[in-house]
């Protein structure tokens, strides 16, 4: 049996802070010191006979004291731990989450000696130190406050960065910094309500809270956006990748027995809500992706307000569309939803002319119009913040922007962009791959569901039939189809207002590669590229009394290569399941990169 400690145990300790998995641990044993209860677990040092830790032994593992397997001065086997740093303090914690008993007590505190040469140094007696309980400092800080001060002083506040899921009694100050809507839910167990939170204390750190049933009815009123709060007896467990919207490994969760005081005559030093502003024209990593960002930019217009019905519930809801640019001279649509349409959106439509800056947090990006963004439950929108960002933005927007053509970031991005989800380059197929291969998924060993996908391939129109209805008249303001009312009035349903229209595209076209043939449905700004006129063009040329001009120019667009990025989505005829295979994006041929990407396939030897 070992009988002595791991040289350097607690260096390295140190340097690997929160192991991913115990497996991968060196050999570390240690010796305890000064072991003490502390409530309903174990407090003690660790020494590896140079340098000493604090630890803590977590409730469920108190008992191994008790049994007397673990003793002040015997050695143990650390075999996972979580360590606790605490910012701006000194004070770290070991968080033994499991361990081995190796020694029982030895006779004396293992010291390992360390000789270092010392010439002409005259060492000074030691001071003598006078130790000072926690609560004798307290009450020495605490006799000239106010009295809701040294109230506030009686609270032991942790930083959200020193909590972990094996502490048990904690107290935390934070400011609410984002709330999101009671949504209501209904699964095998039944129905239920839930929101999230997000907090953030003094030091900038931050963590999701989520509430669910009852305690979500207690707390949906309590909480106020910019707040400062009191929390404690909440849990915290490993934060889900897929859901959290704040960079921490772990998420709050608080129940009914949960304590929420509001932070009264205090000063409101926590921080605002904190921005991670991603430059406009930096979007297309982030597309399609889980990944909520943040933007800031110029508003450039407001669009009326819109009600969609949502496909999985076919409950109407309020859509606002604004465009931002920024000094990258992209712009972006950011669509606004339910309340943020209803109330900001028409805010903002109202001082739209001012060019005002805003800053939008946690949008999900998607590649609806090539590139857009879209608000969510917890989205925040900050309107003209007072933050070098915006100042920074205004002077360029009033300086160079104002005069500066913008361009949409979607009709922009390249095809040779080696980054994002729209990559003109990636999930390259030719045309036998998708007819060939049905869009679906398989989820378990006897069920299939179809679902879209996404591809990119090089192909030439090599058929478009003529007599078909191109084009359909739409609203300039939002595109929706509109009604005739007479010869020169429209009426657009979407917008409830008499409008003036425009042709917007809407064809179908057999396409060709190397391999075989397809027919792809084909939109707007994507069949413009094709064609090589506007809708309304195009409408001229065949009211001609001789369409020669017509035919022509169908004509001219055939044969031409472009790359096209597709999504292939099923569809039923007839109790039928096809494809429709729609074009997303399009793009001319580069054919520099075309021909590096042919030579890497032959050096591949796909070719």
């Amino acid at each position: 049996m070992a009988k002595s400690v791991s040289p350097g145990a607690v260096s390295s300790i140190m340097s690997n802070p929160n192991p991913d998995s115990s497996s991968d641990l060196p050999e570390i044993v240690v010796q305890v010191l000064n072991i003490k209860p502390t409530g309903n677990r174990y407090t003690f040092d660790v020494s590896d006979g140079m340098t000493k830790l604090k630890a803590m032994l977590p409730s469920n593992l108190s008992s191994e004291v008790v049994n007397g397997n673990i003793q002040n001065l015997g050695l143990i086997r650390v075999l996972d731990y979580t360590l606790n740093d605490i910012p701006n303090k000194n004070g770290k914690y070991l968080i033994l989450t499991k361990c081995e008993s190796v020694s029982p007590p030895l006779e004396a505190e293992i010291k390992v000696e360390v000789k270092r040469e010392v010439a002409d140094i005259v060492l000074k007696p030691k001071q003598e130190i006078v130790t000072k309980s926690a609560a004798q400092i307290i009450h020495e800080q605490s006799g000239n406050m106010a009295p809701s001060a040294r109230m506030s002083m009686t609270r032991r506040v942790h930083p959200l960065a020193s909590l972990n899921p094996y502490q048990g009694n904690w107290t935390i100050k934070v400011r609410l910094t984002s709330k999101g809507t009671m949504r209501h839910y209904k699964n095998a167990k039944g129905e239920g309500c839930v929101f999230n939170v997000e907090l953030t204390d003094e030091d900038g750190t931050q963590i999701q809270a989520t509430m669910f049933n009852e305690a979500a009815k207690k707390f949906f009123d309590v909480f106020d956006l910019g707040k400062v709060y009191y929390i404690s007896k909440g849990t915290l467990k490993v934060a889900n990748k897929q859901f959290k919207t704040v960079q921490n490994d772990y998420e709050m969760t608080l129940n009914e027995n949960s304590q929420v005081e509001e932070a009264i005559n205090e000063a409101a030093f926590i921080p605002e809500t904190k921005f991670n502003f991603v430059p406009i024209d930096q979007l297309g990593p982030y597309v399609n992706q889980k990944e909520l960002i943040d933007v800031i930019g110029v508003v450039q217009s407001v669009s009326p307000t819109m009600s969609i019905k949502r496909k999985i519930d076919n409950e109407s809801v309020e859509k606002r569309d604004i465009t931002i640019a920024d000094d990258t001279k992209k712009t972006v649509v950011v669509s606004l939803w339910g309340e943020l349409a209803k109330n900001l959106g028409e805010q903002l439509s109202k001082m739209v002319n001012e060019s005002p800056v805003v800053a939008i947090k946690s949008l999900r990006v998607s590649d609806f119009q090539g590139v857009s963004l879209s608000t969510i439950n917890r989205s925040i929108i900050d309107i003209n913040p007072n933050s070098p960002d915006s100042q920074k933005l205004k002077s360029w927007y009033s300086s160079e922007g104002k005069e500066t053509n913008m361009e949409s970031l979607g009709s922009t991005m390249s095809p040779s962009m080696k980054n994002g989800g729209r990559s003109m380059y990636s999930d390259r197929v030719t045309l036998d791959h998708i007819t060939s291969n049905p869009s679906m998924v398989k989820l378990t060993k006897n069920i299939f569901v179809w679902q879209p996908v996404f591809y990119s391939t090089l192909a030439c129109m090599s058929l478009i039939k003529t007599d078909q209805a191109m084009y359909y008249k739409a609203c300039k303001t939002c595109n929706k189809k509109v009604t005739e009312e007479s010869p020169s009035s429209y009426f657009c349903q979407a917008c409830q207002k008499a409008t003036d229209c425009s042709l917007r595209y809407i064809l179908s076209a057999k396409f060709t590669d190397v391999k075989c043939g397809a027919w792809f449905s084909v939109f707007s700004d994507e069949a413009e590229k094709i064609i090589g006129c506007s809708a309304d063009d195009l409408d001229k040329m065949k009211s001609q009394d001789d369409a020669s001009e017509y035919q022509t120019q169908l004509k001219k667009a055939t044969w031409i290569p472009y790359l096209f990025r597709l999504m292939v989505a099923p569809r039923e005829y007839n109790n039928e399941k096809r494809q429709r295979i729609t074009v997303k994006a399009v793009s001319p041929v580069d054919f520099a990169a075309e021909s590096k990407l042919l030579l890497d396939e032959i050096s591949a030897g796909k070719v």
